[in-house]
């Protein structure tokens, strides 16, 4: 069995490693490391999860122990999709460079430009970045990327879906062709591809495990959720989310709940910390100082629910989180591994339990598609839920605000009152307008309103009255030669 010591690290880097702990590599680890302090170009293929940062981090310092950076021109790049993901880079970094004379800067958004200013000023030997904030310093002539040696593109496919691709091609353009280039990346789409077989070199390709695949370390199961009515799917998703998570008991010591949008992280989270549970929003519209505080807390085990959107799902290193919770299924089947992935982390036992509604059944088809196999179901724990009732309208008052029933209470119950809108306006029986009056018996009929409706005179309309179209009266073949 390899061991790191067998791969020709840097001393200084064997030390931190072994105090951090670690002695054998991870498979990615094993295969990218030998090549990429050979100078070679490396493609590394590999599920979330599975070290890839510490693949690309380790060669890294042992390459830069020797030289100097010199002012705004850093010696290596590393490009990160998110904040959160470049500054568990920067985290690596410390870790395994600290018997090692390097300097870092970290630039991303939330943080201002004036203290990364300083930084780059002095020179650092890595530069961990988000392409965004990085193009913004090189515009504002306070970067220069002529001296790059080695750049790191780190979660490629990520980059694809946040629609960096222009941007990461920009900055490869920015720097030296003579560069040596490492390229991770969980899936490769054509685009993907295309990059790589653009910007490398004759890489080493090594590809770990079989593309967009789940550990086989995690436990997955999904909950065909179905409301019992439209108006309440989202308060009874939400309900079945609380006794999912009390089903799991003192298993589920923490979790982290994935929504699709921002708008339902918040909604979640709200909900959660209402009913008692420890739990808190992450994703893209919080300043960078709340996320970072949010993240050290689930980290450090002071809160147990993270609820997230996918600014959380790639990269992000918790080491021990026991349970995924996808609240929403990913409208891309590789977001679902890419969720899951943050659990059964190194070979620990982990959990995904996953809520469908009917809207998503396709994207829900998608996912086994991508896994090549079928996730179990198991019981909605609210039960088989009861067809709507029409005619229960006390339950609707209560799900019904009570400022937008009054309207339709008024118009519901005072017959001989004229509605505001035209269309509702009671039928004239001494006009001779019969498609328009059976326009109108259908629109009223279909609100719900009495069929056996009364004419001004107070006596009883049957079918179309007196009025009806002489037309209706003639036999086919009369209307024919008619």
């Amino acid at each position: 069995m390899t061991k790191f010591s067998d791969l020709n690290l840097n001393t200084k880097v064997l030390k931190a490693i072994d105090e951090a702990g670690y002695e054998t590599p991870t498979p990615i680890q094993a295969g990218a490391i030998p090549p990429a302090l050979e100078g070679r170009d490396v493609l590394g293929i590999a599920q979330t999860g599975t070290g890839k940062t510490a693949s690309f981090t380790l060669p890294l310092i042992t390459m830069l122990a020797r030289g100097r950076a010199r002012a705004r021109m850093p010696r290596s790049l590393v490009l990160c999709p998110t904040r959160e993901l470049a500054a568990q880079v920067a985290e690596n970094f410390d870790t395994y460079a600290k018997h090692v004379k390097l300097s870092k800067a970290l630039l991303i958004g939330g943080v201002s430009f004036k203290e990364q200013d300083i930084l780059i000023d002095k020179g650092v030997d890595v530069l961990i970045a988000t392409p965004g904030r990085l193009l913004d310093h090189f515009e504002r002539g306070k970067l220069i990327l002529n001296d790059v040696k080695v750049m790191v593109v780190d979660e490629a496919d990520r980059m694809l879906d946040m629609g960096f691709i222009p941007d990461i091609e920009r900055i490869f353009g920015l720097t030296p062709f003579t560069r040596q280039t490492l390229f991770f990346s969980a899936t490769m789409a054509p685009e993907i591809e295309r990059i790589t077989n653009t910007f490398l070199s004759n890489p080493e390709r090594i590809e770990v495990a079989r593309q967009a695949t789940a550990s086989e370390t995690i436990e997955q199961c999904v909950v065909m959720f179905k409301g019992s009515r439209k108006d309440r799917e989202a308060s009874e998703k939400r309900k079945a989310l609380r006794m999912l998570i009390d089903a799991e008991g003192e298993t589920c010591s923490n979790a982290i709940i994935f929504c699709n949008r921002k708008t339902d992280v918040d909604i979640v989270a709200k909900s959660l910390t209402k009913y008692g549970y420890d739990a808190a929003p992450i994703h893209g519209d919080l300043d960078q100082s709340h996320r970072t505080r949010t993240l050290d807390g689930f980290r450090a085990g002071s809160l147990r629910f993270l609820v997230a959107s996918d600014v959380a799902a790639r990269g992000l290193d918790v080491p021990a989180v026991s349970h995924v919770f996808n609240f929403d299924v990913p409208g891309h089947a590789e977001d679902y591994v890419h969720r899951i992935g943050r659990t059964g982390r190194a070979g620990r036992n982990g959990k995904a339990i996953m809520i469908c509604v009917p809207r998503d059944e396709r994207n829900f088809d998608d996912i086994e598609k991508l896994i090549q196999k079928e996730i179990p179901r198991i019981e909605n724990p609210l039960g088989t839920v009861k067809s709507e009732n029409k005619n229960g309208p006390k339950d609707a008052a209560e799900d019904t605000p009570k400022a937008k029933r009054a309207p339709r209470t008024t118009r519901s119950t005072k017959t001989g009152s004229a509605p505001v809108e035209t269309v509702e306006q009671p039928v004239d029986t001494t006009a001779e307008q019969p498609k328009p009056t059976l326009a109108r018996n259908r629109s009223s009929s279909s609100r719900g309103r009495s069929s056996n409706r009364d004419d001004r005179t107070g006596n009883r309309v049957v079918g179309l009255g007196d009025h009806t179209p002489s037309f209706i009266e003639l036999s086919f073949d009369e209307r024919r030669t008619g």
